[in-house]
């Protein structure tokens, strides 16, 4: 069995690299564009919601979740050209359902719009520009869809690499659409941002389709057909994109709910892009590579590795993901400030744009939304982690029930919560929601024997969890010492950031070894246990 550390080290270093250009493409945009005070910020991040949700469903989530077993289940078989001439059904579909429902969202934008942000009908200016850019930018749907099919094939037979690196291409794009047009004004700016994401789209599809080709799995156009693998898909996909959706559907009703508070949209937007980094690296990427194993263990009848492989998936997961959480509690705004403010300023002032449009109470009111966030971070990671179990055993109609519930619990706090609390009740209201549904979750795999725990695992997770809090005591007191600590960092708030980063990472991997919270036998790229 591959190594699961392996594995996730070529998803997570691509995926680092695209993150860390995601930052420099929310860096510019929020220097160049802001947030509170702009109807181009809150009207673009509305636009790009509808289809970077579907981008994350089917190229990260739902699709995969159905596809990948059923493709592996026929590639294990040992005949590749039964594999492949499912695919080729489910691509036929696919054509003519996106074919479709793009033609559909792009007649009636303006009624989708009124769906998505509601709180922007009052505001024609706001809702006039969300029509304008969600009109460009949805037929990107239609790409990151036969990415997410091309992907799953690849990931199936764990060849991540190609899928991992594809968004790079999508923030490259966004980042040169910016720059060319930093100095026009913020329309001007947003309108070329939402080409821009088109057009890494459309990258993206033929990165997916070369790579498949030097893999001999470049798919051939059919006519839709009714197989029965393809009826299988239609059982299984159904649920699981309720199910591996639900924090997708949690974040749309999350910005309806936004849209009418002024920036509150752009903010949850900034605080989502911090807190995505350690999700879509720890999260997701053990997603992609949990499902595939345990997948493969239990087509192979051997439920006990595939027991002992989530359980290792567990560790991996919330080793990363306690210290992730304690950083984003302990200094949130200092987040915020630096890397939107103090960075993005100097990026802006390099480009002739000026200082940054980002202010002060956008960095107050990011930051509390992103303390928020780091609450919830950990159960994000999890339900990504025991979703996979339940998807490798072609079980998605547990997770969709679960996800119901979610999605019903965040409604609730959120929409009762946000006349007391404001746009603030939406995080609340998606972490609420979500640690329940990783209880549900963890609960019914115990139940059904797929989750084992065992006194290693219940004791490595204490001493992560005691190192991690230890972690957020660390950058909590550094903090109090901002201004001298600032004087070292040359009075740059980003390179500060750095420091601390490198501290507070270094303080808890050493940490871990010295109290054998994990071994460097654990680190080694050896063969899942």
């Amino acid at each position: 069995m591959p190594s699961i550390l392996k594995s996730m080290a070529t998803v997570s270093g691509l995926t680092l690299l695209s993150r860390v250009l995601g930052f420099v493409r929310q860096m510019l945009l929020a220097g160049i564009i802001g947030a509170s005070g702009n109807p181009v910020a809150d009207a673009f991040w509305a636009a790009f919601r509808l289809p970077n949700m579907f981008r994350r469903l089917l190229a990260e989530g739902a699709f995969q979740a159905a596809f990948v077993p059923l493709f592996q289940g026929e590639s294990v078989k040992g005949d590749m050209s039964d594999a492949k001439r499912f695919a080729e059904d489910i691509l036929a579909w696919l054509i003519v359902i996106l074919t479709g429902l793009t033609a559909l969202v792009m007649i009636f934008t303006p009624i989708f719009v009124s769906i998505l942000a509601s709180g922007f009908r009052t505001d024609p200016e706001r809702f006039d520009l969300t029509v304008l850019y969600t009109r460009i930018m949805f037929p990107y749907l239609a790409c990151m869809s036969i990415v997410g099919l091309y992907g799953g094939m690849l990931n199936a037979l764990h060849r991540f690499a190609a899928a991992a690196a594809a968004p790079l291409l999508l923030n490259v794009c966004l980042i040169i659409g910016v720059l060319a047009y930093a100095d026009q004004t913020s329309e001007v700016t947003g309108y070329a941002a939402a080409w821009s994401v088109m057009v890494g789209g459309v990258l993206q599809l033929l990165a997916l389709i070369f790579g498949a080709m030097r893999s001999s799995l470049l798919l051939r156009l059919r006519l839709p057909r009714f197989s029965g693998a393809a009826k299988r898909m239609l059982v299984l996909g159904t649920p699981g994109f309720i199910g591996a959706g639900a924090l997708q559907v949690n974040a749309i009703v999350g910005t309806n709910i936004a849209s009418r508070e002024e920036g509150a949209v752009s903010w949850l937007i900034y605080a989502d892009q911090l807190y995505q980094l350690p999700l879509a690296l720890i999260g997701i990427t053990l997603g992609i590579v949990l499902m595939p194993a345990i997948s493969r263990s239990v087509k192979s009848g051997d439920e006990a590795g595939a027991k002992t492989t989530l359980n290792r998936g567990i560790e991996i997961a919330c080793f990363f993901a306690l210290p992730a959480a304690a950083a984003l509690i302990a200094m949130p705004s200092f987040l915020c400030a630096a890397l939107f403010q103090d960075l993005a300023g100097d990026a802006t002032r390099a480009i002739g744009a000026g200082d940054s449009a980002f202010n002060n109470r956008d960095v107050s009111q990011t930051g509390f939304a992103l303390f928020v966030y780091g609450i919830g971070l950990p159960a994000f990671v999890l339900q990504k982690v025991f979703a996979a179990a339940f998807f490798a055993r072609e079980d998605t109609r547990t997770p969709m029930t679960f996800a119901l519930v979610a999605i019903a619990i965040n409604a609730i706090v959120s929409i009762s919560l946000f006349p007391i609390l404001g746009f603030i009740s939406v995080p609340i209201g998606t972490i609420a929601a979500s640690w329940i549904e990783v209880s549900c979750l963890a609960t019914r795999l115990g139940q059904k024997g797929f989750l084992r725990t065992s006194p290693r695992l219940f004791s490595r997770l204490l001493r992560m969890g005691i190192l991690a809090l230890g972690l957020g005591f660390l950058l909590k007191a550094a903090l109090n010492h901002q201004d001298t600590l600032r004087d070292v960092a040359l009075g740059q708030d980003w390179i500060l950031l750095l420091v601390l980063t490198f501290i507070g990472i270094t303080s808890y991997i050493v940490a871990a070894l010295l109290t054998r919270t994990v071994t460097i036998q654990d680190i080694r790229p050896t063969a899942a246990r």
